[in-house]
């Protein structure tokens, strides 16, 4: 039995109408017959991916007039530089004007007319039409085709006289489309275009249909245009497994509003594998070459062939059950959400379907890389350190290679507002001493920003209060001092066993306290003893460095860390002497800052040495400096095949005075920088190049330098007294470069509080 294919005109228009100069109305439409972050600002790799594409525009008039260009969003495949050169796509059809310019140089010489020797040229002007939204040359002129780089390889199977005559639809014999088919394999298509229509497809075509799939063709066929809620049934071979292969896509058609056209047919039992593409005022050309807007399911399935064209030339190691399902997957959910039966998978979207899709690795290994969020966020210590140079390729889920900025990957933590988050917590402090031995306590009144006048009532208050720091301190024996806290460091209670006052500083710092990063310490203890003219010192700590979330709703991630340190003193005459060491110890961070999995999740420890003095200058003034030096090693893993070494320093310069202008109050000033990386970084090993044919990887080491280019340095001013039963403190300070990036500009700042005991 014979079956003929017709070629069916939508019913937008009996007639053709040319519009001078700028295009037409009505037309054909046949029936017959699927994607990191930064970025994320991934781009396809050189290899395999098309190479970089010269600063090009791309949306030029002529790609304005292709309107189902922007429809499909196609510029990041072109801009990633795909056109579909190299790729060569049979479209079987009524077939085509070979000298157009539009196909200029792109015809394939295995072209044919597979029914009657008649030649390749286009009698009723549906073939040429198909072709040049294909793959229409972009030449400036009129429009341009999705895959506008591509080899056309025209084979012709209209029957003769079918498409001049009066009806004017084009009729394909089974036969002759199953000839071409075979054709198309022998020429190594990549994609065949079938927009044609009619009855389930006969044993000889099937098994055509099974070659192509089976060489990993890709096939293109339009769902039909009789507002069937089913696409034909030539169309609905791509449901059976055997001969499709996942491999075969029934195109349905949308207006320029992302309606369903009214013509076209649903998608049904084939919804699986249903994509839409624009198929409603379509600007095309027929064999004369006149301009006209088309509508049709024929015009839609074109638009799908020439992206599956694109991803055949941007990655050749695609199969073409991939091409299928990575266009199908990548499609913008249409109607109810999900599959259904009136839009199928959704709309093409061939910016999706080039972006990556699946898990994503670094080529050559296993290592995970998200493709949303950092993967590495700086502390504080390393302030602005820019991350330039740091191109890798990538592969997805896929095996596509991608040109991945891991240095866009990189965050810098965010300067710390110093003052109005001591100013914002309302504590209460409570202290007892009797003799060599002290207690204290400080206490939050509610939660981070609940402000104390937003609790009710004293039962509220009790609910919500919590115990932010306490310690407890004492003489054991007449050369031996203990003391034990939460919420201070170790430092910080070493240095009141030794009788140091911090001067009431807010902003600037004292350098032996510093590790480089915010931190909550749950457990700190000091011992000092003395020892002849020397006192020892012991100090430990534990807790979780703070960590920037991004997450408005838990500002912080905790990460644990250890610090462990000894050090002496002595004062000799007027001037107190005092050298320490210490250990910090960190499982997950590195000063702070968190390496992700792809650098990985390495720890580290850092050496601290701390150099100070004071100079006691008479009647109440005092001199002191201190400097604080950091050695870090960062472990190995992950792309830091090296691992890493960093160096730190902090320092201050006091001058502070009692009894000033009245009996009892404090005059402080400092100078300081915080503890800020000043050299070194993390020795990487990226993979930069990746040859698709046989996974070779290519490999360069790079330095991630954390030396930030701004340096802070705070001037801080404080002075204490006594006032009306209660306490008076005033601060004033100054930073430059604050957080130690150099673009931000000083930070200047006045605190003044007064404080009644309870």
């Amino acid at each position: 039995m014979r079956i003929d294919r017709v070629a069916v005109r939508a019913g937008l228009s009996a007639a053709v109408i040319v519009l001078a100069g700028c295009g037409g109305g009505g037309g054909g439409g046949g029936a017959i017959q699927s994607t990191p972050v930064p970025p994320p600002t991934a781009a396809p790799a050189p290899t395999p991916a098309p190479a970089a594409a010269p600063p090009v525009v791309f949306e030029t008039e002529e790609y304005r007039r292709s309107v189902g260009l922007a429809a499909s969003n196609v510029l990041p495949a072109y801009r990633a530089g795909a056109s579909g050169a190299g790729v060569t796509v049979a479209v079987i059809d009524s077939g085509i004007a070979q000298d157009n310019p539009e196909f200029a140089g792109r015809i394939a010489a295995a072209s044919t007319d597979l029914v009657a020797g008649r030649g390749i040229a286009d009698e009723g002007g549906h073939g040429t039409a198909v072709s040049s939204v294909l793959l229409g040359a972009r030449n400036g002129s009129g429009t341009h085709g999705v895959a506008y780089g591509a080899t056309l390889l025209a084979l012709r199977t209209d029957t003769p006289g079918t498409c001049t005559g009066a009806a004017g639809d084009c009729t394909h014999n089974d036969g002759a489309i199953a000839r071409a088919l075979d054709i198309a394999v022998a020429q190594n298509a990549r994609v065949a275009n079938l927009s044609l229509g009619g009855s389930a497809p006969t044993p000889q075509l099937r098994a055509a249909m099974q070659r192509a799939t089976a060489a990993g063709m890709v096939l293109v066929i339009s769902a039909g245009n009789d507002s069937n809620p089913n696409p034909d049934g030539f169309a609905l071979v791509a449901t059976d497994l055997a001969i499709a292969r996942n491999q075969i896509i029934i195109a349905g058609a949308i207006d320029a509003d992302r309606a369903l056209a009214e013509f076209s047919n649903r998608a049904g039992t084939g919804a699986a594998v249903y994509l839409s593409a624009l198929g409603v005022g379509v600007r095309s050309i027929d064999e004369t070459g006149a301009p006209f807007l088309y509508g049709g399911t024929s015009f839609s399935a074109p638009h799908i062939a020439g992206a599956a064209a694109l991803l055949a030339q941007a990655f050749p190691s695609l199969s073409g059950a991939q091409i299928a399902e990575l266009l199908l997957t990548s499609a913008d959910d249409l109607g109810a959400l999900g599959t259904d039966p009136e839009f199928g998978r959704g709309a093409l979207n061939i910016g999706r379907a080039f972006a990556p899709r699946g898990g994503a690795s670094l080529a050559g290994s296993a290592i995970p890389l998200a493709l949303t969020g950092p993967a590495a966020t700086l502390s504080p210590a390393m302030g602005d350190a820019s991350a330039a140079g740091l191109g890798a390729v990538m592969l997805d889920g896929y095996g596509r290679a991608y040109d991945v900025d891991l240095g866009g990957a990189i965050a810098a933590t965010r300067p710390n507002a110093m003052l109005g988050p001591m100013l914002n917590q309302p504590l209460r402090s409570l202290g007892l001493a009797r003799g060599d031995a002290g207690f204290g306590l400080a206490i939050a009144a509610g939660p981070i920003g609940i402000a104390a006048d937003a609790i009710p009532d004293a039962q509220a208050h009790l609910r919500v209060a919590r115990t932010q720091a306490g310690f407890i301190a004492g003489r054991l024996t007449p050369d031996t001092a203990l003391a034990l806290g939460f919420g201070h460091s170790g430092a910080a209670l070493g240095a009141q066993l030794a009788g140091v006052q911090d001067g009431g500083f807010m902003v600037a710092r004292a350098p032996g306290q510093a590790l480089g990063f915010d931190r909550v310490s749950s457990a700190a203890a000091s011992m000092r003893q003395r020892i002849g003219r020397f006192n020892l010192t012991l100090t430990t700590e534990q807790g979780d460095a703070l960590l920037l979330s991004g997450d408005p709703r838990r500002p912080f991630d905790r990460a644990p860390y250890s610090v462990a340190g000894v050090s002496l003193d002595r004062r000799v005459g007027a001037i107190a002497l005092a050298a320490g060491i210490s250990r910090l110890s960190e499982a997950e961070t590195v000063l702070g800052g968190r390496f992700g999995p792809v650098f990985g999740n390495a720890g580290a420890g850092t050496w601290f040495a701390d150099l100070a003095a004071d100079w006691s200058l008479g009647r109440g003034w005092q001199l002191g400096v201190a400097a604080r030096h950091g050695w870090t090693d960062m472990a190995a893993g992950g792309i830091a095949a090296r691992g890493g070494s960093l160096s730190s320093a902090a320092y201050a310069l006091d001058l502070a005075g009692a009894d000033v202008l009245v009996a009892g109050d404090r005059l402080a000033l400092r100078l300081a920088q915080p503890l800020r990386v000043a050299g070194g970084g993390i020795g990487l090993t990226l993979p930069v190049a990746y040859d698709w044919r046989n996974g070779a990887v290519g490999y360069a080491d790079r330095l991630l330098a954390l030396t930030p280019e701004g340096r802070e340095v705070a001037i801080e001013a404080s002075y204490g007294r006594a006032l009306i039963g209660g306490r008076i403190d005033g601060n004033l300070f100054w930073r430059r470069d604050p957080g130690h990036f150099a673009a931000l500009p000083d930070d200047l700042g006045v605190a003044l509080r007064w404080r009644v005991g309870l």
